[in-house]
C-alpha cells in the first residue's frame, strides 16, 4: 500500500485554505506530464472525493491522490514551508531522481 505523510505545519496551511473557502474537503494532489525534468505536481482543494481516490489522513487533514499518481508519490512528505517572502507546499520526494534548474518539475 502507497504512503503518504503530511507534516503539521501542511495540514495547518489545508485546513487555513478550506476555512477561507468555507467548504472542503481536503488537499488534491496529482501530477502532470511538464517542463523539462518530466512531471509537476498539481495542487487543488477537492470538494469531493473521486471514486478511485486514495484519502490519506494526518493532523486531522485528508489528502487525495489519484491512482496513477501513487507511484510517484509512494513514500512522499507534504510540508509547507516559508522561505523569505514565498510560502508554498514542498514535496519530500524520496522516488525523485533529478529537478529542473528551477525546481518546477521532476523526473522519478
Amino acid at each position: 500500500m502507497a504512503n503518504l505523510s503530511i507534516t503539521t505545519a501542511a495540514a495547518e496551511q489545508i485546513n487555513r485554505v478550506l476555512d477561507e473557502r468555507g467548504h472542503g474537503l481536503g488537499l488534491r494532489v496529482t501530477i502532470k506530464p511538464s517542463g523539462c525534468s518530466g512531471y509537476s505536481y498539481v495542487l487543488d482543494i477537492a470538494d469531493e472525493a473521486a471514486n478511485d481516490d486514495v484519502a490519506f489522513e494526518e493532523h486531522g487533514v485528508k489528502v487525495f491522490v489519484a491512482p496513477d499518481a501513487l507511484e510517484v508519490l509512494d513514500g512522499s512528505e507534504v510540508d509547507y514551508v516559508s522561505e523569505g517572502l514565498n510560502r508554498f507546499f514542498r514535496f519530500n520526494n524520496p522516488n525523485v531522481k533529478d529537478e529542473c534548474g528551477c525546481g518546477e518539475s521532476f523526473s522519478v
